[in-house]
C-alpha cells in the first residue's frame, strides 16, 4: 500500500490577469484551501481564543512557534503529549516558525554562527544553543504538518552587505542541514526560506539554490522587518518569479494587513501569517474592510450597530459597538470577542479572494476592496505600482 504525502498541492484556478491562484493544500491532517491565513499561536493557543472557536470559524491550518515550544513547555512534554495537535487538542494542520525570527527580534539576547544561535532565555536568562539539528528535533516532537528550516535573519534596514551575504548562504547550508536532521519526513513536509535582504542577486542566487532541494514547499523570509513598502513589494514579486518553476505552495512569512493581503495574492503568494489581527484585538480594535475600528473611541459609547453588519461571526451576531466600547481592554472577555470577530475577518477576506479568482474577478475585486479601503484618503503609491506590475491599473 501506497503511503499518502504528508503534503500535496493542487492549483485549481488561475487569474488570467495576476499572478494570483487558488490552490488545494492537503496535509495529513486537513484540507486547506489556498490562498490561506494562519493565525498565529506562538505557544500553542490564540491568545483569547480557543481551539474549538477557531474550528467553528473553518480554520483549517494555524501557527505555533518552535523557539518558545521548546523553551516551554520543551519537548519532553510535547513527547508525552503525542505532539502538539493531542496537546492542544487541535485535529486540523499545524505550521512551526524554526525560530530563526527571534534572531531579530531578540538579538539582544542572541550570538548567532556556523554552528546555530546561542540565546539566552527570556523567561529564566538560561543560555540554550539552537541549530539547525535542534530545531528540527523540537519540531519533530512538536509533529506540526509543515516545519520550517532554521535561517539566518538580517534585519531588513539593515546596510551590512556582507552580512546579508553571509545569511544568505548560511541559510542554504542550514537548510541541508535540516534536511538531514528531519526523522520525520513521511510526516512532516521542510519548506526552505528564501533570503538576501533587499538585494534582487542575493535572492536569485538563494532561490536558485533551494530549487535544487526536493520540498514540497517553499517560502520568502527576511521582509516586514522595517523596510520601505516599495523594497518590500518588488521583492516579493521578484521572489514569486524565481519560485515559479516547481509548484508548490508559497509562504510569505509575518504578513498579514488586509491591504498586503490582497496584493500579495495578486503577486502570486499562497500563504500569510502574522499575529496583527490578534494583536489589534488586544488593543480594542476591530478589522473591517475600511481599515480598523477602535472601539475605546467615545463616538462608539451609544453605537448600537455590530462592528459589521455583514459579518457572520459571533460577536457581530450578538454584541454591539457600544457594549464592546464599555469592556475594550477593561475586560478579558473583550479581548476574545474582538479576536473572534478579527480571525472571522481575515478567514471571510481570503475565502472572498479565492472566489474572485475562481470567477476571473480578481482585478474587478481588487479595485472595489482599493476603493473601500481608502475611501477617504489616497492609495499609497506602492500600492499602485505593485498592482500595475501585475496588470491592474486603479483609477
Amino acid at each position: 500500500m501506497t503511503q499518502k504525502s504528508p503534503l500535496t498541492y493542487k492549483i485549481i484556478a488561475k487569474c488570467q490577469t495576476t499572478k494570483a491562484r487558488v490552490g488545494i493544500i492537503e496535509t495529513l491532517h486537513s484540507q486547506i484551501n489556498s490562498p490561506v491565513f494562519m493565525p498565529v499561536g506562538t505557544h500553542g493557543t490564540l491568545k483569547g481564543l480557543l481551539p474549538e472557536q477557531l474550528l467553528k470559524l473553518d480554520c483549517r491550518i494555524m501557527l505555533a512557534n518552535t523557539y518558545h515550544l521548546g523553551l516551554r513547555p520543551g519537548i519532553d512534554v510535547l513527547k508525552k503529549a503525542g505532539g502538539l495537535h493531542k496537546f492542544m487538542n487541535w485535529p486540523n494542520s499545524l505550521l512551526t516558525d524554526s525560530g530563526g525570527f527571534q534572531m531579530v527580534s531578540l538579538l539582544k539576547l542572541a550570538e548567532i554562527d556556523e554552528h546555530g544561535v546561542n540565546f539566552a532565555s527570556p523567561y529564566d536568562g538560561s543560555k540554550c544553543m539552537l541549530t539547525p539539528e535542534e530545531s528540527i528535533r523540537i519540531q519533530n516532537a512538536i509533529g506540526a504538518d509543515i516545519i520550517m528550516q532554521l535561517d539566518d535573519v538580517v534585519k531588513t534596514t539593515s546596510t551590512d552587505l556582507e552580512r546579508i551575504e553571509e545569511a544568505m548562504g548560511r541559510t542554504i547550508r542550514w537548510l541541508d542541514r535540516c534536511i538531514e536532521a528531519n526523522e520525520r519526513n513521511s510526516e512532516q513536509s521542510i519548506f526552505p526560506i528564501v533570503q538576501g535582504g533587499l538585494i534582487p542577486d542575493l535572492r536569485r542566487k538563494c532561490a536558485a539554490e533551494l530549487l535544487k532541494r526536493e520540498t514540497r514547499g517553499l517560502a520568502v523570509g527576511g521582509l516586514s522587518g522595517g523596510e520601505s513598502k516599495d523594497e518590500f513589494w518588488k521583492t516579493v514579486h521578484l521572489c514569486t518569479d524565481l519560485l515559479a518553476e516547481r509548484e508548490c505552495p508559497r509562504y510569505l512569512m509575518g504578513v498579514g494587513f488586509a491591504s498586503d493581503l490582497v496584493v500579495c495574492v495578486a503577486l502570486g503568494i499562497d500563504m500569510f501569517d502574522c499575529v496583527f489581527p490578534t494583536r489589534t484585538a488586544r488593543f480594542g480594535c476591530a478589522l473591517v474592510r475600511e481599515g480598523q475600528l477602535n472601539l475605546k473611541q467615545k463616538k462608539y459609547a451609544l453605537d448600537t450597530d455590530p462592528i459589521d453588519k455583514n459579518c457572520k461571526c459571533t460577536t457581530c451576531q450578538t454584541y454591539s459597538r457600544a457594549y464592546l466600547h464599555q469592556i475594550v481592554t477593561v475586560e478579558s472577555v473583550a479581548c476574545s470577542l474582538l479576536t473572534v470577530h478579527n480571525v472571522a475577518f481575515q478567514l471571510k477576506l481570503m475565502s472572498d479572494i479565492r472566489e474572485a479568482i475562481q470567477n476571473q474577478k480578481y482585478p474587478d475585486f481588487v479595485k472595489d476592496f482599493m476603493a473601500t479601503a481608502y475611501k477617504d484618503k489616497p492609495i499609497p503609491n506602492w500600492i499602485t505600482d505593485a498592482l500595475k506590475a501585475v496588470n491592474i491599473e486603479l483609477p
